[in-house]
């Protein structure tokens, strides 16, 4: 059985990739974290979306570019330990394995507060233990299984999107459901209550942390690399084909939310989503949407664990994590790192149980600190890659990144500037603490661990009666 799952099975087709981008950066962020977006910035929030959204497309190019040119498992983890060393690969391994353990632990609180919608009186750490053993078990199956899983709750989300723009839109035009006092329903929210950008420039800014939040996931095309048919096709389509159907899926989403009920009025209390819809009066709208939020969090959750599993399994085959991770089972699945993915978000059980009610924010924030340094690490990467490449080399990429070097260097200069957002305002600060703790931490494991060990393999490599002295 070992011997014939040597390496991970190439099972995931375009679409599945496609929406397990989809899945991971349309989810919670979206249906639960936009409401904090809001609240700080209001209408101009939208443009907080907009410009995140370029950067970001930004990052997915430059991981495209390496994807396609060297599709392996792990993905940017192993490029960074090839053009910027060891330890650059071993920081950016870690701490996306850090980001989607994060983003998990956002995700799983999330799902215990939508259920709470029906179930307000159930203990939320129930929830929460119940989806990380259901979405574990199921990340034990063949890859193709998680595939069309992913495939058909992201589908279920999109198309929910899209009908809640039509649904905003028929409000607006036909006023259904407009018994809500003195709430008017219009355009007119959007500058009528205190302005396009009420809270000025510094809420604008101080709304990036949460938005950035909102896009994290998406990178996990890269990851896929090892396990897609035919990555120098499927790639470029998937990495072109989201970016623009999430910055529609967003800066139109949140414009309808917005039109529909004023923004100093979308609160925090569940799903900003299913609560419009319940305040205007449309209560098997409010039913059904919270069902979606649900399958979008169950989404989310599932590739935050595959996500996670992939890399740390990259890392294994490096050497920068233990052997036991890169053992696959008969489904060509690393299981151990789906174990140790669970009981992490087990975590969540706890952390719901101590502190439910500020536990989403301060995961949320250090889920961007991670997100940003792993975008940040793939910007760096592709940059040395380039500048290692001769004009030969350069000239047959299949998947170049465009507007080089001017774009990538505007890119990186925003990500930097978010780690400027999350210092400077008092609510995030603890996010940069514990991210910078967890760099270092890194950095210290690296040197006592990893670093002596691959010397002595080294050693091993070049004299094999070394192992025997």
């Amino acid at each position: 059985m070992q011997q014939q799952a040597q390496a991970l099975k190439r099972g995931l087709s375009a679409r599945h990739i496609r929406f397990m981008a989809l899945g991971s950066a349309i989810g919670t962020g979206l249906f639960y974290g936009s409401a904090s977006a809001i609240q700080m910035a209001g209408p101009a929030v939208l443009l907080a979306y907009l410009i995140g959204g370029a950067a970001v497309f930004m990052v997915m190019r430059a991981l495209g570019e390496m994807a396609v040119r060297n599709p392996v498992s792990g993905s940017f983890g192993q490029y960074a330990s090839t053009y910027l060393g060891p330890m650059a690969g071993f920081l950016l391994g870690w701490t996306y394995a850090f980001e989607m353990v994060i983003v998990g632990l956002a995700d799983v609180t999330a799902f215990g507060i939508y259920m709470g919608f029906w179930y307000p009186d159930v203990p939320r750490w129930i929830w929460v233990l119940g989806i990380v053993s259901l979405i574990g078990g199921l990340n034990l199956c063949n890859v193709k299984v998680f595939g069309e899983m992913e495939f058909w709750l992201s589908l279920l989300k999109v198309g929910a999107i899209v009908a809640m723009i039509l649904g905003g839109f028929g409000i607006m035009l036909f006023g259904i459901g407009s018994s809500t006092g003195s709430a008017t329903i219009g355009l007119s929210n959007l500058w009528e209550h205190g302005g396009f950008m009420p809270n000025g420039v510094g809420g604008l800014i101080a709304s990036f942390a949460v938005v950035m939040f909102a896009f994290g996931g998406i990178e996990i095309i890269g990851v896929t690399a090892g396990e897609a048919r035919d990555p120098e096709r499927v790639l470029p389509r998937a990495i072109n084909a989201v970016p623009l159907r999430i910055l529609l899926f967003y800066v139109l989403t949140l414009f309808v939310l917005m039109a529909i009920y004023p923004w100093q009025q979308i609160g925090s209390q569940g799903s900003p989503f299913v609560q419009i819809f319940s305040n205007l009066g449309i209560g098997s709208a409010a039913t059904i949407l919270n069902i979606v939020v649900i399958s979008a969090a169950v989404s989310a959750i599932n590739s935050d664990i595959f996500g996670a599993g992939r890399m740390m399994y990259g890392l294994a085959q490096q050497g920068h994590a233990p052997k036991g991770f890169a053992q696959l089972s008969r489904y060509g699945v690393p299981w151990m790192t789906v174990v140790v993915m669970s009981i992490a978000l087990l975590l969540g059980v706890l952390l719901n149980y101590l502190i439910p009610e500020n536990v989403f924010l301060l995961i949320a924030s250090i889920a961007t600190f991670a997100t940003v340094w792993v975008w940040l690490m793939i910007l760096f990467t592709q940059v040395a890659m380039r500048r290692s490449m001769t004009a030969e080399q350069v000239a047959q990429l299949k998947f170049p990144v465009p507007f080089w070097p001017y774009a990538p260097m505007a890119a990186i200069a925003f990500m930097l500037f978010i780690f400027g957002v999350l210092g400077y305002f008092p609510d995030t600060q603890a996010a940069l603490i514990v991210g910078l703790v967890w760099i270092v931490l890194l950095v210290l494991a690296y040197l006592i661990w990893v670093k002596p060990a691959a010397g002595q393999a080294a050693l091993v490599n070049r004299d094999p009666s070394f192992s025997h002295r």
